[in-house]
């Protein structure tokens, strides 16, 4: 049987704004539509409209403390995040959002080696103590997902930005954000 290569290994970068419009297209293939059902962090059944989009991505690699995180495979968008370094009672946190692996790729890992860098980077480069994100809380399985890494429920809600279309346009009314929180 003749032996199959290992695939390239996934490589990270920083982005910039030469990757705004492929950051777009991968955020809203994995969270909206038809091609998003394709993976399991579709929100196609609770939300229209968009997720995100260029004016926003932008906005997000160019803020100070901020960064956009790629990770690819052979110069192929996989997978991206957003994390940022905020003050917090004192002490330095990361949030981490804008999370989004191509709906082929998803079930791959690409997604555990992501957060797990996006947590490297605060906690080494940023000298954060806790990662920080919100959830939607109807998200049961994602939110077991990040459990199943080390992420606590805060009980901490916020409400969902209902009548803001560049969150999305809601199909039920009862979304809400949790907050879940691990330390670094």
């Amino acid at each position: 049987m003749k032996a199959v290569a290992d695939p390239a290994p996934v490589t990270f970068r920083a982005a910039t704004a030469a990757d705004v419009d492929a950051i777009v297209a991968l955020v809203e293939s994995a969270y909206r539509g038809d091609a998003s059902k394709q993976g399991w962090t579709t929100e196609a059944d609770f939300l229209d409209g968009q997720r995100t989009d260029p004016a926003s991505v932008a906005e997000l690699i160019g803020r100070g403390h901020s960064r956009v995180l790629l990770a690819e495979r052979d110069g192929v968008l996989l997978c991206c995040c957003h994390i940022e370094r905020l003050q917090q009672d004192g002490r330095a946190i990361g949030y981490f959002g804008m999370f989004a692996v191509d709906p082929a790729q998803q079930g791959s890992g690409v997604g555990r080696f992501v957060l797990a860098e996006a947590e490297r980077v605060a906690r080494e480069e940023w000298n954060c103590s806790e990662m920080q994100m919100t959830v939607i809380t109807i998200r049961d399985s994602l939110i077991a997902w990040y459990e199943r890494r080390g992420y606590v429920r805060t009980g901490v809600l916020k409400p969902f930005p209902y009548g803001d279309a560049r969150f999305g346009i809601p199909k039920r009314d009862d979304l809400q954000f949790e907050v879940l929180a691990k330390p670094l």
